[in-house]
């Protein structure tokens, strides 16, 4: 049985388990879905670029063949395509027994999504919002069931300005990604709090510093500097090992609102521990899941 790097036993059998998971076509996410493959597990994911997702689909069948691994592809920077690939998962799905909410990226300069929404708050918090909005049902009725959203220690010394969530004003890359992580373990928080007594935990965590893609989209200096960072950063199977480790162990069946470092419960920032934040931030993204057109919604 291998180990985790605890030396921890990590192969816990999957068999018979459907997982539903973004960021799944490179890096940690990647990582993860192979090695829950290997336990068992069916996988399926979600895509924006197909050429990527058919490399994911013939690496999982080689892995894990025969087990019906079935790919969607959708921009989940969009709230429409997202809604609509999560209601056609929840249709054609009997159960989901793990959410995995994985995609993610970092961008230098501000862009704004045909719904107008900041790049950054549309994939890496919204994406996690509305995907899990639409599975929460299938979820809650294959109990039990899991919940698992890659943050970041990224989310120490951030803070949300709740009049300025689309960071329209002093755009950092680095800055809006750590809000943008804050907003995962808010948002974990939350739901945690929400699914108490339904059978759905639902936890988050840090991967670690993963040399993986997840910067090339980033434009500017940063994208300069990352693939020199990246020479010091660990593997994407090691990044992986914490996802692996909560889709999987019964160790935590029972534990739910927890924040993730190398398996281990960690305490996160304060602002990452505010209640009244994270009811708030539910709220907000809420009414902007179910916003008119930006035509006709108000600056957020």
């Amino acid at each position: 049985m291998a180990s985790g790097p605890e030396g921890e036993p990590k192969d816990h059998s999957m068999k018979g388990k459907t997982i539903v998971a973004t960021g799944a076509t490179s890096g940690v996410g990647e990582a993860a879905v192979f090695a829950l493959a290997g336990l068992g597990a069916r996988i399926v994911f979600i895509a924006r670029d197909e050429a990527r997702a058919q490399a994911t689909m013939r690496k999982l069948e080689a892995k894990a063949p025969g087990l019906g691994h079935r790919m969607h592809l959708a921009d989940l920077s969009s709230m429409a395509e997202t809604r609509k690939v999560g209601a056609a998962i929840a249709e054609s799905e009997p159960r989901i027994d793990v959410l995995i909410n994985n995609a993610g990226a970092l961008f230098s300069h501000r862009q704004v999504t045909p719904e107008g929404l900041e790049l950054t708050f549309a994939l890496n918090h919204m994406a996690y919002f509305v995907l899990t909005e639409a599975l929460r049902d299938k979820l809650i009725a294959s109990a039990p069931a899991r919940i698992v959203s890659t943050s970041s220690a990224a989310h120490k010394g951030a803070s949300l300005d709740f009049s300025d969530l689309q960071s329209a004003k002093g755009y950092g890359g680095f800055k809006v990604y750590g809000r943008s992580k804050l907003a995962n373990i808010l948002f974990t928080r939350e739901l945690a709090r929400r699914l108490a007594g339904r059978g759905v935990t639902a936890n988050c965590l840090h991967p670690g510093a993963v040399a993986t893609r997840f910067g090339e989209s980033s434009g500017g200096w940063v994208g300069r500097l990352l693939p020199v960072l990246m020479l010091f950063f660990i593997s994407p199977e090691n990044g992986a090992d914490t996802i692996i480790y909560l889709a999987s162990s019964p160790e935590v069946a029972n534990t739910t609102g927890a924040y993730f470092v190398k398996r281990k419960i960690t305490e996160p920032s304060s602002a990452a521990q505010d209640e009244a934040a994270a009811k708030r931030l539910w709220e907000a993204s809420e009414a902007l899941a179910g916003a008119q057109p930006q035509e006709k919604r108000a600056a957020g």
